[in-house]
C-alpha cells in the first residue's frame, strides 16, 4: 500500500511539473526534479527520416536508449504518461533545419506536422536519484546547475545519413566513490548505464573540463576523478551531420519528464 501511495505521489509530481512546463512557469533544466521518474531526451523527425534514425538508435543503444516512439503524426505518448503532449511538455525545444539550429522555443504547436515521429531516449538524470540515495549526490545537483556535457572523440556507429561522435556527461567523484557510482549506474541501461570512460578527459578528446559544449561547468575538487557517461544529446551531433529538412529536439538538460519509474527500467 505504501509503495502504491509513493507511486501515486510521484505521478502527481510529474503531472504538476509537466503542467508548469506547459504553461512556461518552468523553463529551466529538469535535473533533480520529480526524482524517481524516468526523464527522456527528445528527437522529432519527419516519417521519411524515422526509420534511419530508429536504426541509428538500435546500433547505438548506450548513447540512444529508446524508451518510447510515437505513432506518425501523434503528439501523445500514453505509454510514458497519459497526459503527455509533445508539442508543449519540454521546457525548451531546439529547431534544426538542414542540420543547423535555427531557433529555440517554449512550444512547437505551430511547427507540428502530420508526418512527425517523436523518439524518446533514456537520460542519465534518471540514475541521479539512485546515486543521491546512495549518498553520491551528483555535483550538478549540489550546485543547482545543468550537467556538464562534452562532444567526445568516441565515434558512434553510423546508420544511413546519421553519424557523429558521442556526447558525454561528466560527474566527478573521489576514486572510492567512483567505483560505487559505476556499480549503481550499470543497473540502468535505459539511462545510458555504465560510464564510457573515467580519468584523463584528453583520452576521449576533451581538452578543458571548464568549457563544456553543452550545459554548465561544475567544480572538480582535489583528488576527484571525472567520470563520463554517454548522453542523449549525441543525436543532436548526428542530426547536424545528417541534415534533415527539419528536426526538433529538447534543449540539453531540459528533458521530457515521464510517469515511468526509473526503477521499472533498472536491472536488479
Amino acid at each position: 500500500m505504501k509503495q502504491e501511495q509513493n507511486v501515486s505521489s510521484l505521478q502527481q509530481q510529474t503531472k504538476a511539473l509537466r503542467s508548469a512546463i506547459r504553461s512556461a512557469q518552468h523553463t529551466g533544466p529538469t535535473s533533480g526534479l520529480a526524482t524517481g521518474a524516468m526523464q527522456g531526451n527528445v528527437v522529432i523527425l519527419p516519417a521519411e527520416w524515422a526509420n534511419e534514425f530508429l536504426l541509428y538508435c538500435q546500433k547505438n543503444p548506450v548513447s540512444c536508449p529508446l524508451i518510447g516512439v510515437s505513432e506518425v503524426g501523434n503528439f501523445t505518448l500514453p505509454e510514458l504518461g497519459d497526459d503527455i503532449d509533445m508539442r508543449y511538455d519540454v521546457p525548451e525545444y531546439f529547431v534544426y533545419r538542414d542540420g543547423v539550429k535555427v531557433d529555440a522555443c517554449a512550444d512547437i504547436a505551430d511547427l507540428w506536422q502530420d508526418d512527425f515521429v517523436a523518439f524518446i531516449l533514456g537520460c542519465s538524470f534518471s540514475f541521479e536519484n539512485a546515486l543521491t540515495q546512495a549518498g553520491l549526490t551528483p555535483r550538478n545537483i549540489e550546485e543547482n546547475s545543468n550537467v556538464s556535457m562534452y562532444e567526445s572523440s568516441i565515434p558512434t556507429v553510423p546508420a544511413g545519413r546519421f553519424f557523429g561522435n558521442t556526447v558525454v556527461t561528466m560527474r566527478p567523484y573521489l576514486p572510492k566513490d567512483a567505483i560505487r557510482a559505476i556499480q549503481i549506474t550499470t543497473r540502468f541501461p535505459k539511462a545510458h548505464g555504465a560510464p564510457l570512460h573515467f580519468g584523463n578527459p584528453k583520452d576521449i578528446g576533451i581538452e578543458d573540463l571548464s568549457q563544456p559544449d553543452f550545459g554548465e561547468a561544475v567544480q572538480v575538487k582535489e583528488k576527484e576523478v571525472p567520470i563520463f557517461w554517454a548522453c542523449g544529446v549525441t543525436p543532436q551531433v548526428a542530426i547536424r551531420n545528417a541534415k534533415p529538412p527539419i528536426c526538433i529536439t529538447h534543449a540539453p538538460g531540459k528533458m521530457l519528464v515521464t510517469d515511468v519509474l526509473d526503477t521499472d527500467l533498472a536491472v536488479l
